[in-house]
């Protein structure tokens, strides 16, 4: 087997009173796709800094192969010093390389290589970074969170770039959908240790789980052991015997490693607050349009939302989902049609762009608007220092100004803000953004229990398929259309992903068309389409029953130590039948569509 690429042993790392990386490992050899993952203030983009030869760790051993071509996206690109967009990535290039491809990269990302660095927003700035790492293809990549600032769209392009590259690949991100596409293997970086699965990140979730599960086993064991050494120095030992030495210096040992292991940070205890009333509809809107000069940005566009749905709004960047979000919830009038508001809703709105949050402003201040320690959540009193304790921050956290937060610490103190407001109408405008995995989780979960109504914009595939009863896809030329369920159902009704499609003219219809099969469709169904149609529900159903026991098998934690073989075939099985279950059922809704079709 060929030597790594890159490697890092041992690292030790601290910041202040923090020991954030302690032992701290990684292995990057060629070809290989690592996805690093971690709670957020974990390390990993520390880690990902040291990697990259920016940071030197307090201890450790950092090694690159001569001559191997490394690159680095930073989450906060620093192009100070360059003309324009096109220098800043040239520059990155080295020699022997073809300045075409900035052209193509800077062109994908939705530049032109023309603008002044000294003018770019934060999220062109990023993509003017990805452009120069990507530039060289080399041999190993070193990405943090790169689709920040991304739409669907781009998102997309990555993935496929990132799929045709032959280098290496190490990969930070909170979109679950990125990492389960790019990723072969997962370096866990929790408690400043690393942990290393040789399988992609979907695998991840259940693995993690066993392995707390095994520690939380382990340290029952502990605290039983310690009770019985300290029921022995009560009881086993006479007043006039001499002690047992090396037993009273054990149980010291034993209580001292308690106090020292390490426990995994708390989760985010996420509660809404709802508000009293509201009638069934909540937003019926009839042939709305909004232009801005000769610009369509929405035409003609209706759609009723009820009590209880989930809308997900989706599109490339200025397709105009922001001004439809904002004509829907009555913040802007729209040139033609009209919105109804329904009776008593009390809407709560997350802003992705935290421009409402001061950098001054204490932590506390945001949610008690700087008078007194209490904040009402759900209608009941609490000391805000012990809410903000949900959200995951500390009591000196919450005595410190917003400037000093991190950017998923600022998400997250916005959750709490919007959660606090009585509400029966959510919108949320990117919620995902910056968010560890295990608070998405929370969030998702939340939402799923909210009671009144959600309207949503993300990038986020996987999370709008596991929040979202129906999508609003920003088509072009200022169409919208509704598809039921989350965003694969959308894919698989629009039989494309989310590019914009060119279309002659813009829809007159006042009610969202049908969803659509693909142009290629065959006029009628055949004998063997029809068989599909009667015989698929039974196969699916089969398939379901095959995974759920697979799960039941994978869920036995001691399997793999005991039976490597057993654990490697079931977990095969498992991925054989997913693969032909979410098969089956792509299958099925487009012959069914196809059916629908030929019926009307």
């Amino acid at each position: 087997m060929a030597a790594p690429l890159l490697t890092l042993q041992n690292i030790q790392l601290r910041f202040g009173n923090t020991q954030l990386l302690d032992g701290a490992e990684l292995s990057v050899s060629a070809g290989e796709r690592l996805c690093l993952v971690g709670r957020n203030g974990s390390g990993k983009s520390t880690l990902l800094k040291i990697a990259a030869g920016l940071i030197e760790p307090d201890s450790g051993a950092r090694f690159a192969q001569p001559g191997a071509v490394i690159r680095y996206l930073p989450q906060e690109p620093n192009l100070a010093g360059f003309a324009t967009t096109r220098d800043y990535v040239e520059a990155g290039l080295g020699e022997g390389y073809d300045s075409n491809r900035t052209y193509y990269l800077l062109g994908k990302l939705g530049l032109t290589g023309a603008e002044d660095p000294a003018h770019l927003s934060g999220g062109e700035a990023r993509r003017t970074a990805l452009a120069r790492a990507l530039a060289p293809e080399p041999d190993i990549l070193l990405l943090d969170e790169p689709t920040n600032h991304l739409d669907l769209p781009a998102i997309e392009w990555l993935e496929g770039e990132l799929q045709a590259q032959r280098g290496a690949l190490v990969l930070i991100s909170h979109d679950r959908r990125f990492l389960e596409d790019l990723s072969r293997a997962t370096v866990w970086l929790d408690r400043g240790e690393t942990r290393r699965l040789e399988r992609s990140f979907a695998h991840f979730e259940n693995w993690r789980d066993d392995v707390l599960e095994q520690e939380e086993i382990e340290r029952h064991k502990l605290d039983r052991k310690i009770a019985m050494e300290e029921d022995w120095v009560r009881y086993g030992v006479s007043g006039r015997r001499k002690r047992n030495v090396k037993r009273m210096a054990d149980l010291r040992a034993l209580r001292q490693g308690r106090r020292e292991q390490l426990r995994v940070a708390g989760q985010v205890n996420l509660t809404v607050s709802e508000a009293e009333g509201g009638g069934t509809r909540v937003i019926d809107a009839k042939g709305i349009s909004k232009s801005f000069g000769e610009r369509l940005i929405v035409g003609n566009f209706s759609v009723r939302i009820h009590r209880g749905n989930r809308v997900g709004v989706v599109g490339a960047n200025g397709a105009g989902k922001t001004t439809l979000l904002n004509m829907l919830t009555g913040k802007l009038k729209p040139d033609t049609g009209n919105v109804k508001i329904g009776t008593n809703v009390v809407m709560a709105a997350l802003d992705q762009n935290r421009v409402t949050l001061e950098p001054e402003t204490m932590v506390s201040a945001v949610l008690t608007g700087g008078s007194g320690d209490t904040v009402f959540v759900g209608g009941e009193p609490r000391h805000v220092t012990s809410y903000l304790k949900d959200f995951l921050f500390t009591p000196a956290q919450a005595r410190s100004p917003v400037k000093v937060l991190s950017g998923g610490e600022r998400a997250r103190l916005l959750l709490a803000r919007v959660l606090a407001a009585p509400s029966n109408l959510l919108v949320l405008d990117e919620p995902t953004n910056d968010l560890d995995l295990e608070t998405l989780d929370l969030l998702e979960e939340m939402i799923a229990n909210y009671p009144g109504t959600v309207l949503v914009v993300s990038h986020d595939r996987d999370f709008l398929d596991r929040v979202a009863t129906s999508v609003l896809m920003a088509e072009g030329e200022g169409r919208f259309t509704e598809y039921a369920g989350g965003y694969t159902d959308m894919v698989a009704q629009r039989g494309e992903g989310v590019e914009a499609r060119q279309v002659s003219k813009p829809k007159t219809e006042k009610s969202a068309p049908k969803p659509r099969v693909k142009s290629d469709a065959p006029a009628k169904m055949t004998f063997k389409d029809k068989h599909a149609l009667e015989t698929l529900p039974a196969r699916m159903t089969a398939l379901e029953k095959e995974i759920g026991a697979l799960h039941d098998v994978l869920a036995d934690s001691a399997l793999y130590s005991r039976d490597p073989k057993k654990f490697a075939d079931a977990s095969a099985k498992l991925e054989k039948a997913q693969a032909e279950l979410s098969a089956s059922e792509e299958r099925w809704l487009e012959l069914e569509m196809l059916r629908e079709e030929l019926e009307k």
